[in-house]
Formats: structure tokens, sequence, C-alpha cells
């Protein structure tokens, strides 16, 4: 990573934590405040998301989200999509179909059609970075590792690698987006969206759109993940820190730090982001580093931004170390 590419990075994440907080601040819902975040970073050729995402092993974007609303408890998510702009916007309007909870692929994307949301052609997810990304990893004849993938307003994007396996792909890391708020009226939402696995198999699914693994809410707590999909689907990572909350009594530290000593433990990496109900922002992560940022009237409203495993930018931002 270079000094510019540093730059741009952190200035794309406090873009979007300025869109959603700014959302926050203006007395709007925190639904509202993780969809407009998500959607900035959607934007952003530099994220594994919308705009950026990767290819799969037959040089395809396939993209996916999926949002909640813990004061109402629904959920909306959206896979295997080709055409839609900003997935996470597509999840939240099936999330407020109050019909389906999933949709994926063409019947996913004919939904997107009749509800009026920006389709374009395939070729705008092309991005040049991420095709040589995906041809070099037939060079390598593997696929590249990667990821899967008072008010506040949390947001992260992963390198979801281990120092190892970083070696021979310096313009790594390339991760899932996510965006965690609680507003005025104590309400928690939580949103995820991705790109998923540079050279994945043609229909792979990761957590990303996945409630309870990459995405969950609740009256508790609101959780968006970033790693490696395979094991937080296994795991059930964001309705585990929840339920460990909920059951155990733990703090969201606590909790966020048990799943990710658990994640690694059993072979995988990533990251967490989570928010809860008094307002106390967790960013917990094992992998090498995750790009995260969160804003809040602790922060006189200006965000603060980390890439680092040795930053702390926040009492609840955490390296796990096994």
């Amino acid at each position: 990573m270079t000094c510019e590419d540093e730059k741009q990075l952190r200035a794309g994440i406090s873009q979007a934590i300025d869109c959603g907080y700014a959302v926050l601040r203006n007395g709007g819902l925190a639904i509202d405040a993780v969809e407009a975040s998500v959607r900035v970073l959607e934007n952003n050729p530099l994220f594994n998301a919308g705009k950026g995402a990767v290819f799969n092993r037959d040089g395809v974007n396939q993209l996916e989200a999926s949002i909640m609303d813990g004061h109402l408890g629904t959920a909306g998510a959206a896979t295997l999509l080709t055409t839609v702009k900003n997935p996470i916007t597509l999840a939240r309007k099936v999330m407020e179909s109050n019909f389906h909870v999933f949709l994926c692929g063409p019947g996913a994307e004919s939904f997107a059609r009749e509800q009026g949301l920006d389709i374009v052609d395939p070729s705008y997810f092309w991005t040049r970075h991420r095709w040589e990304q995906h041809e070099r990893g037939y060079i390598h004849n593997k696929p590249l590792p990667g990821s899967d993938d008072s008010c506040s307003m949390i947001t992260e994007t992963s390198d979801t690698l281990t120092d190892s396996k970083l070696q021979g792909y310096s313009d790594l890391p390339m991760g899932t987006v996510g965006a965690v708020a609680i507003d005025a009226d104590g309400h928690m939402a939580a949103a995820t969206s991705t790109g998923g696995m540079s050279n994945k198999w043609d229909g792979r699914i990761g957590d990303s759109p996945v409630i309870g693994a990459g995405t969950f809410a609740n009256t508790k707590v609101a959780v968006s993940s970033t790693g490696a999909g395979e094991y937080f689907i296994r795991q059930s990572t964001a309705r585990y820190i929840s339920l460990r909350m909920q059951l155990l009594g733990e703090s969201s530290d606590q909790a966020c730090k048990a799943a990710m000593s658990e994640m690694r433990a059993s072979g995988g990496d990533g990251g967490v982001i989570s928010i809860s109900a008094d307002g106390h922002p967790s960013m917990v992560f094992c992998s090498a580093g995750m790009y995260r940022g969160y804003c809040s009237q602790s922060t006189k409203h200006i965000p603060v931004v980390g890439i680092f495993n040795d930053e702390k930018i926040a009492p609840g931002d955490i390296h796990v170390k096994i």
C-alpha cells in the first residue's frame, strides 16, 4: 500500500461516515444512516462492494448485501447480483416488502427494476485493479485470498488476511464494507455489502447477505462482519455475538473478542464492528488489519479512522492475537 493509497482509503471511509452521521445528526433513523454510509462505499472503486467489486473465476462481478433494522426486527438481503448499482438499497427494498427476506439472481434483479432502482450494464463494475487481481489469481493457479470478505456511526472495510497470506499480493487488502449505527431514539441498524472473494466459484455466496452471519441487529446490539465468509456462516457470527451479550451478560467488546478468538482458533480470519444500546462502539478483528472508523459526540462529530492493527482509535478497537 502506498502513502497515496492509504490517504485515499482513509478519505473514503471518512466520507462514508460523514454521510451516515449527517443523517443521524439531522434526526434521521439508524436504518437510513447505515444504508447511506454503505452506498458511499459501494460507489467508491477502492472498496470491494458495488463499483469496486472483485471478479469471480469466470470474470463476472457478483454482488451481495444485507441490512437489518434492530428496532423493528426486519431484515432484507440479496445476492448473485450483476446489474444492480447499489445492492444495499435493493436489500432494503426487500426488507420493506414485508414479504420476503432474501432474493437472489435474476429474480432479485427483476424486483430491483420493479422498484425503480438504478440498473447498470455489468461493464460498470469493471475496474482495472480488480481485473489484474483476477488475472494474477490464475497466474498463481489459485484464488487470491480475500474477504468472503447517543447518535453514533461506525463503518468498516477489512483486510481479512493473515500476514503470511499477504506475501506476493502487494495491492491487497480488499474487503467487505459495512456500517452500524444508533440513532437519537436508541434504535440500531446494521448493513453489509460486498463483491465477495476474488476468483470465487460462480454462484458462491458468502456471509455478507446472510442474516445472523454477516449482519444482525436487535434492541441490544447491531453487528456487521467481514472476513472469510465460510467461517462466519458456520459460526453465525453476528447473531452469536448478540446471544453472548443476551445470555452471558457480556459487553459488546467481550462478545466480539470471544467470537473473533474462536474464529482465529478455527482457522478463519476477519473482523466485526458493532454498536451496543449504550452507544459503545466495538471494532474487533483477528486479521492483519481492518479499515475502520467511527464518529460520535465523543469524537466531537469528526470521523476517526484506523487501518493497521497497531492503531487503537477507540477503547473498543481490539486486535485479537492467538
